[in-house]
């Protein structure tokens, strides 16, 4: 079957759904997210509108991620490293190429690749504010 590009809503949706049952059981990202995380079906509704608004431009996202990861930091002992973020970015990359190929796919992993070095220098400063 030939893969196709994110084009719609509902692929972002099942990319960020597939993405998440792997961060879920993984071992090392699973205990962030599932203690963290209460109610999955509204989270990645949440997360959908995000990388709708991320990569299309046209929705508009409301929310703060910086300061959802760096409340998560603070709530794991400050143990939120670059291999969290590493692997993150692994499943990430890993579940694009599984469902998908083009442009806004390459543009989701650029986008993550950023996001995620500025999340976790962000969450490494926030440490020595406190």
């Amino acid at each position: 079957m030939a893969k196709t590009d994110i084009e719609t809503r509902d692929d972002i949706f099942l990319l960020v759904s597939e993405f998440y049952k792997k961060v879920r059981r993984d071992n090392v990202l699973g205990p962030f997210f599932n203690d963290t995380i209460q109610d999955w079906g509204t989270h990645l509704q949440h997360l959908t509108t995000f990388w709708e608004s991320s990569l299309f431009l046209k929705t508009k996202y409301y929310g703060n991620p910086l300061e959802a990861h760096v409340k998560v930091d603070k709530a794991h002992n400050n143990s939120i490293t670059e291999l969290h973020f590493g692997l993150w970015l692994n499943l990430w990359f890993e579940t694009i190429d599984e469902l998908f190929e083009g442009d806004y796919a390459e543009n989701a992993k650029r986008r993550a690749r950023k996001m995620g070095t500025f999340l976790y220098l962000k969450i490494f400063e926030a440490r020595s504010i406190d």
